[in-house]
């Protein structure tokens, strides 16, 4: 039998114990599909606490930088997190010391991965990260080796399952973001500080690593325009249903003639498209090749299991020897692309505005979208209140981002709008 690649795995968190776990269970499996054994030398995490893992034969060093240069490791895999301070240094030593590396540290690779790219090919070792973006769907490998073959024209998806989860109940129950993601992070769906998360920064991070492999680009998370789920609302989601929409918060990315487009915000998407029907905590992307036409992966975009079979689907690649460049594309190669302008992008938008219920404000409204030449497609307005506000909502043909902003600007000037607009941009697919 050949030797065993030999693991050094830093971080025994969630991901962490779950590889532990799927290594000792599927290990013979994993022998035969890896071709030689895979086996975890050495381990190291922030505290000796006791987990529901058995660490039995495995060497504990409690500084991972150890596990950068033991002559007794082949591959280190980074499991710590955070997009500097240790796990990038980590990174950086275990590959300038002519080690392979498995990371599922999407922050690290939207700011450091071409860097981190070209690193690993002047030392001729892997950098493999199927478990950073999307959990358990091998969505980099499709990218790396099943669409190969195409240009992609256009990628989107759902890429943080926090969100989608809170906008599946928000819809389901009625109730308001704020409700939701309270009882989110009481039954462990949303973090302590959901940040990263609602703020749509988690969902950044992962676009801005798929566009680099799909694109052939520099990775570039400082061109991706980014807005969170905060500001939906119950009513909006209402609304969206009446018009034929669901309301999911995505991750797009194209080509244009501007540069590339990336943005991160929430999106009216037709009910007959398939990721309008995506819930949950369950995540979905879409790519669209040039001779392949309009390909979708589905599956859960985080947890334990789905994370760690990403990471150990790296692993065998590793021992089989099976090696490409990071994105795609050698490092050397990887295009310096411009971002495409916020202000360039071309859509439909929903519009919902708070306004007090007198003659004359849907002519005021109308004058403003008028003067920057943005026709609607629809209205729907609502009957009285007691407190004398109502909403209307509007939707717009295509029309420029910035032309939108400007009327919302004189929109928002308008005695009778009570409130500042919710804005929400319909996506054709």
């Amino acid at each position: 039998m050949n030797s065993p690649l030999r693991i050094g795995i830093a971080g025994l968190g969630t991901v962490g114990s779950g590889v532990v776990k799927l290594l000792a269970e599927h290990g013979r499996l994993l022998s035969v599909r890896g071709g030689r054994p895979l086996k975890i030398v050495a381990v190291s995490a922030r505290s000796k606490k006791k987990r529901d893992i058995d660490l039995t034969g495995m060497r504990w060093e409690k500084d991972p930088m150890a596990l950068a240069t033991a002559p007794d490791i082949d591959v280190v895999v980074e499991l710590i997190g955070g997009s500097g301070g240790v796990a990038r240094r980590l990174v950086q030593k275990a590959l300038a010391s002519g080690k392979h590396v498995v990371t599922a540290n999407k922050a690290l690779l939207a700011l450091h991965g071409t860097e981190l790219a070209a690193l690993a090919e002047k030392k001729q070792r892997s950098l493999a990260f199927e478990a950073a973006v999307a959990g358990g769907i091998p969505i980099i490998k499709a990218l790396r080796e099943g669409l190969v073959g195409n240009r992609v024209k256009r990628l989107y998806g759902i890429l943080n399952g926090t969100c989608n989860y809170i906008l599946t109940t928000m819809r389901e129950t009625g109730r308001d973001f704020d409700v939701v993601l309270a009882e989110a992070q009481a039954a462990g769906y949303a973090e302590a500080d959901p940040t990263f998360d609602v703020d749509g920064i988690d969902a950044a991070h992962k676009l801005a690593v798929l566009t680099g492999a799909a694109f052939g680009a520099r990775v570039d998370f400082a061109g991706v325009h980014v807005e969170g789920i905060r500001r939906v609302t119950s009513m909006d989601i209402e609304f969206a249903q009446e018009l034929g929409y669901r309301i999911k918060l995505l991750g797009l990315a194209r080509e244009t003639r501007h540069g590339i487009e990336q943005r991160v915000h929430p999106c009216m998407v037709p009910l007959d498209t398939p990721i309008a029907h995506i819930e949950g905590v369950f995540n979905a992307v879409v790519v669209e090749g040039d001779f392949v036409g309009t390909t979708m992966f589905q599956g859960r975009g985080a947890g334990q299991g789905p994370t760690a079979s990403a990471v150990v689907a790296d692993l065998v690649d590793v021992a089989r020897g099976r090696d490409m460049p990071a994105f795609v594309v050698p490092a050397e190669k990887l295009a310096t692309k411009k971002a495409s302008p916020m202000d360039r992008h071309v859509g439909a938008y929903y519009m919902r505005l708070m306004v007090q219920d007198r003659p004359g404000v849907i002519a005021a409204v109308s004058g403003a979208l008028a003067k920057e030449r943005i026709s609607l497609e629809s209205m729907l307005q609502r009957g009285r209140s007691e407190s004398g506000e109502v909403p209307v909502v509007l939707t717009t043909h295509e029309t420029e981002e910035a032309a939108m902003r400007r009327a919302l600007a004189r929109i928002a000037k308008l005695g009778a709008v009570a409130e500042e607009p919710c804005v929400i941009r319909i996506e054709a697919f």
